[in-house]
């Protein structure tokens, strides 16, 4: 016999502004206040319902009792992922997208975006070799940009790298602002889209032969459900949401190079180490460092799950940075030890930085894969292929800001090229 229960209640009208104020530790700061796995509350008007534990994130990803459409804010929309995109698909429609997505992104290609990548960091040395400091931040935003690019098969003039990369880091770090800052992430998107639309129309008019397995071309001549192509304003936005994902990495390799830096120690380990050291550390620097706040899913149904009553139409709001910090699934979880990725295993539902469930079925990141790949070649630069200094710097980050960074960027100085590997 299951016995009801009361979701707990935050005593806030709407919580918006505390959630702004609190940011990745809102949800985590509640669950410990009451108690509970569960508590409900109002967002930007809506009833609400936070929810964290690995058992929480199973029924988030519950296909059959939640859906996307409707959860992801328009504002969120209109900034990184682009209005209707695929992070608001659900269903047969859901699935026929993720297969362009995981087509795209299969081993043959992830193996060809880390060659283009690692052949960009070498280029960036020599150039940084001459420069009297780098911030490291900005200079991954480039290198990222300019190999996605190269490897979707998209375009992009020697004379248009700064401006693309300040576009695709701009819609990535305003989403959450309010203001001005918002605002700026909007115009970004609007030119994005403006630039990928009309790389769209070139390709499909012959203007532009794209290889047949190029992410611009699978994109282009997709067809939905219907048999149809994509209208040239979704194929774009679909094709920035290939490219935009990879230019964020920079955050997570910007929190590799602050990692080595606080944890001075694995230098000689992973200089002496194999390539599965070196999986474990960037597997740690996705647990441990912030990066994806929540997310959020609209209830299929009423139905109950562990004694509470959840009724149709509720925002559920998954709390992602505090289960990749949750006690009961990790030892010491404010603790920095890459050692904790040694045993091999699924981790479907327990560490989810993008997202959890199964890639090709469901909502987590198809790009994760990429990301691990892309980490571990710069990681292996920032050990093995270069020396530099790093000076005094703000280098703390936040818990509040959403998404977070070290403040500087990470500043590197006296920038050589490791002779003595």
């Amino acid at each position: 016999m299951i016995v009801k229960k009361q979701i707990p209640r935050d005593k806030c009208i709407d919580n918006t502004l505390t959630l702004l104020k609190e940011g990745y530790l809102f949800i985590q700061n509640r669950t410990e206040r009451y108690s509970s796995d569960v508590f409900e509350t109002r967002i930007l008007g809506k009833k609400s319902i936070c929810i964290s534990g690995k058992e929480a994130a199973k029924l988030f990803y519950n296909a059959i009792l939640m859906k996307k459409k409707g959860a992801l804010p328009k504002r969120i929309q209109k900034t990184l992922f682009g209005v209707n995109a695929i992070q608001t698909m659900d269903g047969r429609r859901h699935l026929h997208r993720k297969k362009l997505f995981m087509t795209i992104m299969n081993q043959e290609e992830q193996d060809r975006l880390s060659k283009i990548t690692t052949e960009k960091w070498q280029e960036a040395i020599s150039r940084w070799e001459g420069a009297s400091q780098v911030v490291l931040y900005d200079e991954v935003n480039r290198i990222l940009c300019q190999s996605v690019c190269e490897w979707a098969g998209v375009p992009l003039p020697a004379s248009e790298v700064n401006c693309r990369t300040k576009d695709f880091s701009t819609m990535v770090n305003t989403f959450s602002a309010i203001g001005p800052e918002y605002w700026k992430g909007k115009k970004a998107r609007k030119r994005t889209e403006k630039w990928i639309r009309g790389i769209i129309e070139s390709t499909r008019s012959g203007k532009l032969r794209p290889g047949r397995n190029s992410a611009l071309y699978q994109v282009a001549y997709y067809k939905d459900l219907d048999g149809k192509l994509l209208d040239t304003q979704m194929a774009a936005v679909e094709l920035i949401n290939v490219l935009r994902p990879v230019v964020a990495i920079s955050t997570f390799i910007t929190f590799t190079a602050y990692a080595l830096y606080e944890h001075r120690e694995y230098f000689k380990i992973l200089r002496s180490s194999d390539e599965n050291m070196r999986e474990m550390f960037v597997q740690e620097v996705r647990r441990y460092y912030p990066f994806t706040p929540f997310l959020g899913a609209i209830t299929r149904k009423n139905f109950m799950w562990k004694g509470y009553n959840f009724k149709k139409g509720t925002l559920v709001i998954l709390d992602v940075y505090g289960i990749n910090h949750d006690a009961r699934i990790w030892e010491n979880p404010y603790k920095f030890s890459p050692e904790r990725f040694s045993e091999k295993r699924e981790h479907l539902f327990d560490f989810i930085p993008q997202g959890g469930g199964d890639p090709s079925k469901g909502h987590r990141c198809p790009g994760e894969g990429i990301t691990i790949d892309l980490m571990k070649v710069s990681l292996d630069f920032l050990v093995n292929k270069l020396e530099f200094k790093i000076p005094a710097q703000k280098l703390r980050y936040s818990l509040v800001k959403i998404p977070s960074l070290p403040e500087s960027g990470f500043i590197m100085r006296n920038i050589k090229t490791r002779t003595s590997i």
